[in-house]
């Protein structure tokens, strides 16, 4: 199954969280898309809500089902709670990271700038966007790609880092300093639905 590249902002608006990372689709009409508007009087049933969850978060991190799925399954096979390891998974995802540092305003572009082998990792090119950051890791942009408009207006407009990363925007790189908690995590996702959903 493809990657979803359609409107993002109808998508935002079914499943009510923001996929460009900048809140405003849902500033004008925070509710489902549809002739109906806001009165849409739809009760979900308990697969639709967990399939709705699957949704939210494949499309919020841009993941094709393949990689969706195969991600899952390994945080399936790893020590702890199957969900939280997932989500886990999902955040160390270098197109993540250089989304999280301000390095890009959207994961999109996050993964355009890591495809385009504009970012490092420890001093060398990666271009895989699903490439796994560990901690201690440092993700940074080549020299000739830190002076980008895309990277200097996402760095003018981000004023928030997570406390997982640390950031250096003289330089433009951060450290992925540990994994995060669940509670640093979106928490407008109940993982806990994903794994239903899989395990039905």
């Amino acid at each position: 199954m493809a990657r979803y590249t359609g409107p993002t902002w109808k998508k935002s608006r079914r499943y009510g969280i923001s996929l460009s990372g900048t809140g405003k689709e849902l500033e004008k009409r925070p509710y489902a898309p549809g002739q109906h508007g806001p009165n849409q009087r739809k009760k979900l049933s308990e697969y639709g809500l967990q399939l709705q969850e699957k949704q939210k978060l494949r499309f919020m991190y841009g993941l094709t089902e393949r990689q969706f799925r195969r991600l899952f399954e390994e945080a399936g096979n790893m020590k702890g709670i199957h969900g939280e390891n997932f989500m886990i998974l999902l955040e160390s995802r270098l197109d993540n990271i250089v989304y999280r540092l301000g390095l890009a305003r959207t994961r999109n572009q996050a993964r355009q700038l890591v495809t385009h082998g504009h970012v490092t990792v420890d001093g060398g090119r990666v271009d895989i966007p699903s490439y796994r950051v560990a901690p201690g890791q440092v993700i940074g942009l080549r020299e000739k790609s830190q002076k980008l408009n895309v990277v200097e207006e996402a760095i003018e407009v981000n004023n928030f880092v997570p406390e997982y990363l640390t950031f250096d925007e003289d330089k433009r790189e951060g450290t992925y300093t540990r994994y995060p908690e669940r509670s640093e995590l979106p928490s407008e996702i109940n993982e806990a639905l994903i794994v239903e959903f899989y395990s039905r």
